[in-house]
């Protein structure tokens, strides 16, 4: 599990990203690169990170599912996820 402080990380820039991405968008069209920098950092969708919704893991994430692959083992083996199943051959 990660811990509750950057899973609120996240969010809070993910928040700041959509607030200034019209803006951010205007000044890129504009070329306005020295007042693109006065944006702050945390703005950027560079910076932003998928998360696990359920565990907020960073890695292994599945973009589909939107959780992370350990997650979505343990969910699909107990039939949670409709449409998988466990491949055996």
């Amino acid at each position: 599990m990660a811990k509750e402080s950057m899973k609120a990380r996240e969010v809070k820039r993910a928040r700041l990203c959509a607030k200034y991405a019209e803006k951010r968008a205007q000044l890129l069209k504009e070329g306005k690169y020295d007042e693109l920098q006065n944006l702050p950092k945390n703005a950027s969708p560079v910076r932003l990170h998928n998360r696990c919704k359920l565990t907020g893991r960073p890695k292994g994430y599945m973009r589909q599912f939107g959780i992370s692959r350990i997650q979505f083992r343990e969910m699909a083996s107990a039939g949670l996820i409709p449409g998988v199943k466990k491949a055996s051959w």
